[in-house]
């Protein structure tokens, strides 16, 4: 069965969208627009929305005729978590300038927030405007050995993470009040991670949450970020051209169970309608939108037919950029989905209630917990 995702950013990922009819622009930084969108992609039995972020300005050129200005992923993950009930909510958090055991405790929040349905989405900065906000560091220069370095920080920062989601065992909460008990301390573990980039004693201080482990994803375009994917993340977002690079890429990362690929969406009635629909959005823009992954423009139907034969080349599903919002998020849940669904390739209804389960991962065991001997 295929599996979908929604990247959710601002008023759509073309920069001119915010000046649609359909748009919100004045919305963007409310509650209500993010609860809106994540509740139209869980009508449409998504398995998961990841919200993007980041630590500068989306224009670097400085142009005033885009969308500025972000609310926090996390918190918009936090806020929206009980209004929804099944579907996975993956925010954005940079790892270059932040601190593994805030994000630790963020996440896991956020997990016990939505009873299991947390993930994040892990981003490294290069850009020395970022760097600036902080004052900390100069980043290396963005050669091979620069990038390497990048991502060998963000790799020991997972790993840092990973412990202390695992620092509480399962049961450390005894709760006891006959006793006066709360937790057992026996079952908190210090991680006593030291490594070049950070060095952590532990533990944490929220319970280890309800999935065990969330579920940890990135966004790869080449080998370095592929090998890092595949040791730190449990999902990988491509970009692949085709499916025959669809297939190239996969064999790098072979060793996840799910390779996402990502694609930024332009749906119609017609494939006309929609190339004339980003044609309309490239003009107020004063240029032709392009993008890292493929720029998808046609039918509900066309797009299930290009999905379907990547999943041939061993994708395993499909993190789908809305060029507009709503318009392209409400031809997903209402074209695509149905489409998908008369094909029998996508669900009809929720068959669990975490974000792990729904991509039909395991509940890791906590690498602390010692098993008692057998007598």
């Amino acid at each position: 069965m295929t599996h979908l995702a929604v990247a959710l950013d601002g008023a759509g990922w073309h920069p001119a969208a915010w000046r649609l009819p359909s748009a919100r622009p004045s919305d963007l930084f409310t509650a209500a627009y993010w609860a809106d969108l994540v509740r139209e992609a869980e009508r449409g039995k998504l398995d998961f929305v990841t919200i993007e972020d980041g630590l500068g300005p989306r224009s670097p050129e400085g142009r005033t005729d885009r969308v500025e200005g972000r609310l926090d992923a996390v918190l918009i993950a936090a806020r929206v978590a009980p209004l929804t009930s099944r579907i996975g909510l993956v925010p954005t958090a940079t790892v270059t300038h932040t601190e593994p055991f805030h994000i630790s405790k963020a996440i896991a929040t956020l997990d016990y927030v939505s009873t299991g349905r947390a993930g994040w989405r892990v981003q490294v900065s290069a850009r020395p405007e970022e760097a600036a906000h902080f004052g900390r560091r100069t980043l290396p220069a963005l050669d091979e050995v620069g990038v390497k370095e990048l991502f060998d920080e963000a790799a020991d920062y997972v790993e840092v993470v990973r412990r202390l989601w695992d620092s509480w065992e399962d049961d450390a909460e005894i709760r006891d009040a006959a006793t006066g008990r709360f937790i057992d301390r026996d079952k908190l573990h210090y991680i006593d991670f030291d490594g070049k980039y950070f060095s952590v004693k532990g533990p944490s201080i929220t319970p280890r949450p309800p999935q065990g482990q969330p579920l940890v994803t990135a966004l790869a375009h080449a080998d370095i970020p592929y090998a890092f994917a595949a040791g730190s993340a449990d999902l990988v977002h491509v970009t692949p051209a085709d499916a025959d690079d669809a297939k190239r890429i996969v064999a790098k990362v072979d060793s996840l169970p799910h390779v996402f690929a990502d694609l930024v969406v332009f749906l119609e009635d017609t494939e006309q309608a929609a190339r004339d629909a980003k044609a309309r959005l490239d003009e107020l823009d004063g240029s032709a939108y392009t993008s890292d992954s493929v720029i998808f423009t046609g039918t509900p139907a066309q797009l299930a037919d290009l999905l379907l034969s990547w999943e041939q080349a061993g994708i395993t599903g499909f993190r789908l950029r809305p060029g507009r919002l709503p318009a392209d998020l409400e031809a997903i849940t209402r074209g695509l989905v149905p489409e998908l669904q008369a094909r029998g390739a996508f669900r009809r209804d929720y068959e669990a209630t975490t974000l792990r389960g729904l991509l039909g991962l395991p509940r890791p065991a906590n690498r602390y917990r010692q098993e008692a001997p057998v007598a």
